[in-house]
């Protein structure tokens, strides 16, 4: 019987570019600024990687349909490549790819690498779709930010929240998420804001305003793994390894009928319950040290902190409130600044969460450590709409096997 891969692969090293406005640059510079990182904080060569993973979610965006790309711009040794794409959840699963390489024992060392040129596409958004199974994530009038306003009207109606406290609850999600990116130098947006601000800017869709939506940016993340016996034999002494790794995907259940109420999100409750169970996980608000989730609309956040099973169903919004995930709290959530400061370059997203949780393992975050010896931490991705989406959890921490 399948026992999970806990503690079988080890972070050997990782690298994330600059997120935003990248005009100067092209996808291939950004998967070299971000393996150039990676490549040094691993202290390995090129040759010693024995396969790779390409995530990038947009095809026609600079990197194509194969992982040719990904080899030409590293100039790697003529190994396999393969490149994955799983709507907002792309960069997690290259990680998955190569994390079950190396667990399988096809591979002692492999590289996921994410990145996305966004702001090249002209779109205000994400670009929209309109081929195949789901081309109704493109019908007329059918948005993101509208498709998340229906979820916080359905948390609104489902636990009887007053239409002020959850738009105030939202706005410290974004307030927070400022104050954090501020400290980091390779976010997008790095100005903070206040709850007035937030509360006052323009209306995208009732209730999420201006400040409650991500933004768009171009950007790169790559995480360089092995085993914890090779990763001790390269010199490593303070080694993160990775806990779990759980993909769960809608099958049209949501959309089909009313058994789901719209307030929450399916996948997510059941990837994260598999996930605590492959990484021994009993009470996440105790044991995580600190989460990155998919913020890609501060509603978003809020409904997830009650899908992950911090908060209690129906209390997420007095936790917010309360401070108990901000970078003080008790278990900070985008210490980095999250999808709301760094934008969302889909490919590299769910790396570039890994690489924040990484680098607070090892007490490399500078200004954003959190000070209490962080043991473990959680990235959650979620890509599509309420209705129908894909979910990835991976939970990372400190090796003490």
């Amino acid at each position: 019987m399948a026992s999970g891969i806990k503690d079988k692969v080890a972070i050997l090293g990782m690298g994330c570019s600059k997120f935003g406005e990248r005009w100067d640059k092209e996808a291939d510079d950004l998967m070299v600024e971000a393996y150039e990182e990676a490549l040094a904080d691993a202290g390995i060569e090129t040759k010693q990687i024995n396969a790779a993973w390409l995530s990038t979610a947009i095809e026609d965006q600079h990197v194509g349909k194969s992982g040719v790309p990904l080899a030409i711009a590293l100039r790697l040794p003529y190994i396999p490549v393969t490149r994955v794409e799983n709507y907002c959840a792309s960069g997690t699963e290259a990680f998955r790819g190569a994390v079950y390489a190396v667990a399988s024992g096809a591979a002692d060392i492999a590289l996921a690498m994410g990145v996305e040129k966004l702001k090249d596409t002209g779109y205000g958004g994400l670009p929209q779709r309109s081929r195949g199974v789901l081309n109704s994530m493109s019908w007329a009038n059918f948005s993101a930010p509208g498709s998340f306003a229906q979820l916080a009207a359905a948390y609104r109606a489902k636990h009887g929240t007053s239409p002020e406290e959850l738009k105030r609850a939202m706005a410290q999600i974004s307030v927070k998420s400022h104050d954090n990116g501020a400290k980091n130098p390779k976010a997008h947006l790095r100005n903070k804001i206040n709850i007035d601000t937030v509360l006052g800017a323009p209306t995208v869709a009732e209730p999420l305003g201006l400040y409650d939506c991500c933004g768009v940016s171009d950007g790169a993340a790559c995480a360089i793994v092995t085993t914890p016996e090779i990763a001790k034999s390269l010199g490593k002494h303070d080694i993160v390894s990775v806990k779990a790794l759980q993909l769960s995907v809608s099958n049209g259940q949501e959309a089909s009928h009313n058994s789901w109420d719209g307030s929450h999100f399916v996948t997510t409750r059941t990837a994260s319950k598999r996930a605590y169970t492959e990484a021994g996980i009993d009470d996440p608000r105790k044991e995580l040290s600190l989460i990155e989730v998919h913020d890609c609309f501060s509603i978003t956040e809020l409904v997830t902190m009650e899908d992950l099973f911090i908060s209690k169903e129906g209390e997420a919004v007095k936790d917010v409130l309360d401070g108990f995930y901000n970078a003080d709290g008790g278990v900070p959530c985008q210490i980095d600044g999250g999808l709301k400061c760094f934008g969302h370059p889909i490919g590299a997203s769910g790396l570039r969460m890994i690489y924040e949780i990484y680098l607070q393992m090892l007490g490399r975050a500078g200004p954003r450590q959190r000070q209490d010896e962080p043991r473990l931490g959680l990235t959650h991705n979620l890509g599509g709409f309420p209705h129908q989406n894909v979910c990835s959890i991976s939970i990372i921490g400190r090796y003490d096997v």
